[in-house]
């Protein structure tokens, strides 16, 4: 890859494919570094906090992902998606860091930042709007956020992967390296740990914070718990 350090990213044309990008990344168009980063950034910030747990570790770990994938990218033959391989190489960044950690720490006493990433894309009503629905529905987000956090390592990557970022089955057994029988699984186990964790908590916690929200606070559930991919 030529060094483009000093150059000035020229913009690219929006709706060039992975292939082109790369073909553009390798030949030092700043544009294209710029533009492969705003398609991925998101499906790698989560996968590395589904890692993680953690915001601002999250973020180096993409960076470095990123450093190390540009700096290989010459040798990206397209065998996987470019969205795969980047998510594999973030994953890696994002595993080796947490095995740094827990060489010193036990994982369950790693402190959690509240600052909210909100994982579960779920459109909020402004202040003016309705500004009691919009405190329901960010407790809602903490509430779900909260739930995937809690998930084991071995499902929460899957929940994650599949549920939040959409990723396809077969995909994510790409990324994982596991049969997609092991996805679904998995999957099905995760969606079960989030739905006890979330039926515990919502009800209460709602109904205390909302008293006069009843309906609209059961509404707001049923459809989260329909992005989530639950039916009742």
């Amino acid at each position: 890859m030529e060094q483009s350090q000093g150059r000035r990213a020229v913009a690219i044309p929006a709706g060039l494919d992975d292939a082109e990008l790369v073909r553009l990344a390798v030949a030092g168009e700043g544009g294209a570094f710029r533009a492969i980063m705003q398609k991925y950034n998101q499906r790698l910030y989560r996968v590395a906090r589904s890692i993680l747990r953690n915001d601002s570790e999250a973020e180096d770990a993409v960076q470095e992902g990123y450093l190390r994938a540009f700096t290989h990218l010459g040798s990206f033959r397209g065998e996987s998606s470019l969205s795969t391989w980047l998510s594999r190489i973030v994953m890696n960044e994002a595993l080796g860091r947490l095995r740094s950690r827990r060489a010193t720490v036990e994982i369950d006493t790693f402190e959690r930042q509240e600052t909210a990433a909100q994982i579960i894309p779920f459109p909020l009503a402004s202040q003016s709007d309705d500004p009691e629905r919009t405190m329901a529905q960010r407790e809602l987000l903490n509430l779900v956020e909260q739930a995937t956090n809690n998930l084991p390592e071995v499902y929460r990557i899957v929940f994650v992967t599949r549920v939040i970022e959409g990723m396809s089955v077969e995909d994510t057994a790409e990324l994982l390296s596991i049969r997609p029988e092991t996805v679904k699984t998995r999957l099905h186990r995760a969606r079960r740990l989030v739905r006890e964790q979330l039926d515990k908590q919502i009800g209460p916690v709602l109904m205390d914070a909302f008293p006069f929200a009843g309906r609209r606070c059961e509404r707001m559930t049923g459809a989260v718990m329909k992005r989530l991919g639950f039916d009742d």
